[in-house]
């Protein structure tokens, strides 16, 4: 798959080391893509002891990365939400309108990129049963 390119080169390398873990459901741009190195996991220890990572600006570019060393995980991209989902309670969803800053699996990029409905349309009394599935590209149905 071709995975989207990053909103802004230039800040590539720029964002907190610190983001939220996944969720949303839906997903506005992406920062950047990351490798994380893990002394533990037998990189070498440039961060006294702590995992660090670095930051690229394409997909393949990070692909690259991880396999040059030891002790990598698979690539994450950094997201921003301008709005998302949330499901603190499973099926109990709720439209929070504020930005936050997430590492994704770069395998959620291959959902579709949050439109003004989407969130509308997935809350929507009318919304099909296997809505989730739909968003979540698993199911075929109306778009979201």
């Amino acid at each position: 798959m071709n995975y989207p390119t990053v909103a802004n080169p230039e800040l590539v390398g720029s964002y907190d080391a610190e983001a939220k873990a996944g969720g949303g459901y839906v997903w506005d741009e992406v920062l950047e893509y990351r490798v994380w190195w893990s002394p533990d996991s037998g990189a070498e220890d440039l961060a006294d002891g702590n995992d660090y990572y670095y930051a690229c600006t394409t997909f393949e570019e990070a692909l690259e990365a991880q396999a040059r060393y030891a002790g990598s995980e698979e690539p994450l991209a950094l997201i921003l939400q301008r709005e998302y989902i949330d499901e603190e309670v499973e099926g109990q969803y709720r439209h929070v309108r504020e930005q936050r800053i997430a590492e994704w699996p770069v395998e959620f990029l291959s959902r579709p990129r949050r439109t003004p409905q989407t969130i509308p349309d997935f809350l929507s009394p009318d919304a099909p049963p296997n809505r989730l599935d739909i968003l979540r590209g698993l199911a075929e149905g109306p778009q979201l």
